[in-house]
C-alpha cells in the first residue's frame, strides 16, 4: 500500500494552501537575501577602502555598512539615518532589512538608471505597455504643456521605473530579432533567453541565439550569467536555480537586469570618437545647467505676483522641458559618482546640478 502523504504519522507538514504560500515566501526571501547581498557587495567594492557584507541580517546592525552603502549610492557623506526603526535592524528582522535594501536599490539605482533612458522609444514598445496586466494603473495624461516639449511616452504615461526598465528590455530583444515575450520580471526570464538576448544586443559577437532552444533553461541561464560576469564585468547576483523555478522572485531579477542597463548607459556611442573629451563635455553640460538655473530664477521672479495656477504652470513647463533634456546630465553624474576622484570640471558640474536641484525644490514649494 502506498505510504501516507505529508501530514500523516511521519510528521510531515500538511501541504495545504497556507503552507505552500509560506514555503514560497521563505524561498523568495532567501533568493532576495542572496541577490541583495551580492548587489550590496558589488557597490561596497567601489569604496576606498572597500567594505563587505557577509550576512545581510546581522552585518547591518551597527549601521556602518548601511552608511557605507548610502554614501556610495548618493556620492555624499551620510550623517544619520532617517525614518528607520533602528531596533528592527538591530534585531535583524528579515522583512524590514529586505524592504530597506530594496528601497535603496529601487530609488538610488534602478530609478536613476531609468531616468537616463531616452523616452523617444518605438511606438510599438509604448503600445505594448498599455496591454500589460502585470502592473496596476492606466495611462494618465501628463500635465498640459506647450506642444513639442514632451515625448510620446510622457504624453501617454507616467511611467514607473519598473515599466521603463521592461520597455528597455523589450527594445533590446526586438533589436536582435528575439521572439521571447517579456511581460514581467518573473516567469518571462525562466528560460534564460531574455538574458541572452540582452547580451546579444549589447555585444553581438558574444552570443549565438540559435543555440538557445537546444539547451536547457539552466544551461542558458548559466551561459548568460557567466558571459555577463566575464565579458561585461556585471556581478553575478543570481544563480540559475534562483530563476528556473515556477515563480521566480521579481525584485531579484529586476536588480540584476538593471546592471545591464547601467552597462548600456556606460557604453560609448558609435560616434564618440568625433565628440569632445569628458572634461569638455562636463563643461558644456555645466554651462547648460547654469543657463537652466538662470531661466528658472527669471521665471520665479516674473511670476512673483501671479496666481498659484500661473506659478504652477510655469514650474510644470520648466520641469517637463528639463526632464526631457536631462539624460546627458544624469549619465555624466552617474559616471562621476562611480569615480573615487573628480576633476575640476566634474566638480563644477555636480555643483551646478545641486544648485539647480535646490532651486527646483524651492520653487516647487513656493508654487
Amino acid at each position: 500500500m502506498a505510504s501516507g502523504g505529508a501530514g500523516d504519522d511521519d510528521g510531515g507538514i500538511p501541504l495545504d494552501i497556507d503552507n505552500v504560500h509560506m514555503l514560497l515566501q521563505v524561498e523568495h526571501e532567501q533568493i532576495q537575501k542572496r541577490t541583495f547581498t551580492n548587489w550590496i557587495n558589488a557597490q561596497l567594492s567601489k569604496r576606498c577602502p572597500p567594505s563587505f557584507v557577509s550576512d545581510l541580517f546581522s552585518d547591518l546592525r551597527d549601521g556602518s555598512q548601511l552608511l557605507d552603502l548610502l554614501e556610495v549610492m548618493s556620492g555624499q557623506r551620510m550623517i544619520k539615518l532617517v525614518n528607520i526603526n533602528i531596533s528592527d535592524i538591530i534585531d535583524g528582522r528579515p522583512s524590514i532589512i529586505l524592504g530597506l535594501i530594496w528601497t535603496i536599490i529601487l530609488h538610488c539605482h534602478i530609478e536613476e538608471l531609468a531616468n537616463t533612458l531616452s523616452f523617444s522609444s518605438r511606438h510599438s514598445s509604448l503600445d505594448s505597455l498599455s496591454s500589460l496586466d502585470s502592473w496596476s494603473g492606466s495611462p494618465v495624461p501628463a500635465s498640459p504643456v506647450p506642444g513639442g516639449r514632451t515625448s510620446p511616452l510622457h504624453r501617454r504615461f507616467r511611467v514607473s521605473a519598473k515599466k521603463a526598465l521592461l520597455m528597455w528590455v523589450r527594445d533590446q530583444c526586438q533589436r536582435v530579432g528575439c521572439s521571447v515575450s517579456v511581460r514581467d520580471f518573473k516567469s518571462s526570464w525562466r528560460s534564460g533567453e531574455a538574458f541572452l538576448a540582452i547580451l546579444c544586443s549589447l555585444r553581438p559577437q558574444l552570443v549565438d541565439l540559435s543555440l538557445v532552444r537546444s539547451r536547457s533553461n539552466q544551461e542558458n541561464l548559466e551561459e548568460a550569467f557567466h558571459l555577463a560576469e566575464r565579458e561585461l564585468n556585471i556581478p553575478r547576483l543570481l544563480e540559475p536555480q534562483d530563476v528556473d523555478v515556477k515563480d521566480p522572485e521579481d525584485k531579484s531579477i529586476m536588480t540584476y537586469v538593471a546592471q545591464f542597463l547601467q552597462y548600456s548607459n556606460d557604453m560609448p556611442s558609435p560616434d564618440d570618437h568625433l565628440q569632445v573629451s569628458p572634461s569638455e563635455r562636463a563643461e558644456e553640460v555645466t554651462c547648460w545647467l547654469q543657463q537652466a538655473y538662470q531661466e528658472l530664477s527669471e521665471s520665479q521672479t516674473a511670476t512673483e505676483k501671479s496666481s498659484f495656477a500661473e506659478k504652477y504652470q510655469v514650474f510644470q513647463n520648466f520641469a517637463d522641458s528639463f526632464t526631457e533634456q536631462r539624460k546627458p546630465v544624469m549619465t555624466l553624474l552617474a559616471s562621476i559618482r562611480r569615480r573615487p576622484e573628480m576633476s575640476q570640471e566634474q566638480c563644477a558640474l555636480k555643483a551646478a546640478w545641486d544648485r539647480l536641484e535646490e532651486e527646483c525644490i524651492c520653487l516647487g514649494k513656493c508654487s
